[in-house]
């Protein structure tokens, strides 16, 4: 389209039978004028998106069908792979599946770009999910090192911070403060991600070892440890049309969330997180040790007082694959 100064590519990654969100965010983003293309990458849908995505009449959508599900890694390594040898986009947009970008998300992503300084191979932006607990807060002002990046913490537990925790826990209760014009970020997800063609040349392309969960975090830090920079810009809005299980879990007495909701799901996200922060996070082997013991102690516990024991030992094989960099498609048994 001419006119427009930089031209977007929206990359989206489909599975399973989710039409009903996936045609809401294709509706919304053929909307945005300055989008060029829109590459769908159906990782083994149960349906035909290509015959369904063609029901919206539109040519800038293209769907990539791959007969096998290549997870989350693979599927966006297909989309970016695409975006940059056959389309002429300057920026790449990256949305799951149901994420429903604000209907002036495009204006304020490229207001945000002109305005923000940097080489446009080093600096990102990445559009707040008001779901993400953590992300309002470090909009308004949180410290992201509270949540990220925190040395010897095994599955997010530091017994060296268990007090600091709860006072931050305390003083959110009272904080009121709005959200600031924009936030650096260490990593973030790929939905609500935007970033320029030429970054690529410097980050490569997502690890499909990963294959599901974390692998984005993984690329995305690729960007800072390159030099650059993630800004989070609230005043772009993703909301995820499909509430994920674990944000809508309720904590009960005896009970943990990773024993309760586990599936492949769990494996894959433990396994990966503890290859991802095995290899950039701990600074001392004996704190991380310490951590790793007590948390896993505790979950023993409330394994046999909940009747998870099946639970807690996949939950065993996961950490231990991941501190091996066992990664890859896993066998099923292990779910």
């Amino acid at each position: 389209m001419p006119g427009f100064e930089y031209k977007i590519c929206v990359l989206i990654v489909t599975y399973g039978d989710r039409w009903q969100f996936l045609k809401q965010v294709l509706t919304r983003v053929t909307d945005f004028k300055q989008v060029i293309n829109i590459v769908v990458v159906d990782n083994a849908s149960i349906y035909n998106v290509n015959e369904k995505a063609g029901e919206l009449n539109n040519n800038r959508i293209t769907v990539i069908t791959n007969k096998e599900n290549t997870g989350s890694a693979g599927g966006y390594k297909t989309a970016i792979e695409y975006g940059i040898n056959k389309t002429g986009a300057d920026l790449f947009f990256l949305l799951d599946d149901d994420n429903l970008p604000a209907d002036d998300v495009a204006d304020v992503l490229l207001k945000q770009w002109k305005k923000i300084a940097g080489a446009n191979n080093k600096k990102v932006l990445f559009c707040l999910r008001e779901d993400r607990v953590q992300h309002l807060r470090i909009a308004r002002g949180e410290n992201p090192y509270r949540y990220y990046l925190v040395p010897d913490n095994f599955l997010g537990f530091n017994v060296f911070r268990i007090f600091h925790n709860q006072y931050s826990k305390l003083r959110n209760r009272f904080a009121t403060q709005a959200y600031l014009s924009n936030v650096k970020m260490p990593y973030v997800p790929y939905g609500g991600l935007m970033l320029h063609r030429s970054i690529i040349d410097d980050i490569g392309y997502p690890d499909e070892r990963f294959f599901l969960y974390v692998d984005d975090s993984e690329y995305t830090y690729r960007i800072t440890q390159n030099g650059g920079t993630i800004w989070l810009i609230p005043a772009c809005k993703v909301v995820d049309i499909d509430k994920s299980q674990g944000i809508i879990y309720q904590s009960k007495l005896f009970h943990s969330k990773l024993l309760d909701l586990w599936s492949f799901r769990s494996y894959y996200h433990i396994r990966n997180r503890m290859f991802f922060y095995s290899r950039w996070f701990i600074k001392d082997k004996f704190i991380f040790r310490l951590n790793k013991m007590l948390y896993l102690g505790y979950l023993k516990l409330i394994s046999l007082l909940s009747g998870k024991s099946a639970e807690y030992k996949k939950l065993l094989v996961a950490v231990n694959d991941g501190l091996h960099g066992q990664l890859g498609r896993a066998n099923t048994d292990k779910f």
